[in-house]
């Protein structure tokens, strides 16, 4: 593993945050402390971008996602991968851990504009980092500049829909109802939440549109969604565990860089 060169330097804007937190978050998110990780995130990422030879990890952190792609299954060789977050300390995090894993290097630098030309990953992924990205519009255009033709994309998202601002599970006493409260979907938002003792992170809320519609107008198209239930570990606290069970808190979406001149001469080229 090594930083990649040239990619140090002051921080891109919003990364002093994630700077001051970074002990923080490999210590409560890596290395098994987060169950969602390894039970939901880093399962689906590997099955979905496992084919692909070049992938970068956009919004890496301290790198576990990008360390278990690294890690091909057998009879496939080891791809290339690159970790890129704004945090100097998130990747000089990344930078300590083992280096037992071929094939991945990490650089300092903005989603929003990634030093990278184009078409150069057949792979990449934003995995719940864009809803702290100070332009996710200008990260979902970086993202599909940088992808070659029929590469993919795959954006890991908290729910907008169920995780959005104002939304969570009610226990109406005085009614006797419960049920999951669905905040304002619509109205795009930042809210600074306290995830933690001393710890506030800022995250943006936008509709789905607003993740679909400006990679489908640069011919980056959905392919697939997925919405996994919650997994058992954050439903044993739950007064109504059966009820919550089904309700997810992530939404992963794969889309696929489909130039619109291929995608006609596919349907040209098809059956009659």
């Amino acid at each position: 593993m090594s930083l990649m060169p040239g990619s140090g330097g002051p921080n891109p804007s919003g990364a002093a945050l994630w700077d001051e937190h970074a002990e923080w978050w490999r210590r409560t998110f890596t290395k098994g402390a987060d169950p969602e990780y390894d039970g939901e995130i880093i399962p689906i990422v590997v099955r979905e971008l496992g084919m692909c030879r070049r992938i970068l990890d956009i919004g890496c952190g301290e790198g576990q996602v990008a360390r278990a792609l690294a890690d091909p299954e057998p009879g496939r060789s080891a791809p290339v991968i690159v970790g890129l977050d704004p945090s100097y300390l998130q990747v000089q995090n990344a930078l300590v851990e083992p280096a037992k894993r071929a094939g991945v290097a990490y650089v300092q630098g903005a989603g929003e504009q990634l030093p990278f030309p184009d078409g150069s990953f057949d792979g990449a992924f934003c995995c719940l980092s864009i809803e702290h990205a100070d332009d996710p519009d200008a990260v979902l255009a970086e993202a599909a500049r940088v992808l070659a033709p029929g590469g993919r994309f795959l954006l890991l998202i908290n729910h907008p829909i169920h995780q959005g601002p104002g939304s969570g599970f009610i226990d109406d006493r005085i009614l006797g109802e419960r049920y999951w409260r669905v905040g304002p979907y619509l109205q795009e938002s930042v809210i600074v939440e306290e995830v933690d003792a001393n710890v506030s992170i800022p995250f943006s809320h936008r509709p789905l549109n607003r993740y679909i519609n400006p990679l489908a107008a640069l011919d980056v198209v959905m392919t697939a969604m997925f919405e996994p239930p919650p997994i058992p570990e954050f439903l044993e606290g739950s007064i109504e565990p059966e009820f919550e069970a089904w309700i997810p808190r992530l939404l992963a979406m794969r889309f696929e860089h489909r130039p619109a001149h291929v995608h006609a001469a596919g349907l040209k080229g098809g059956p009659q």
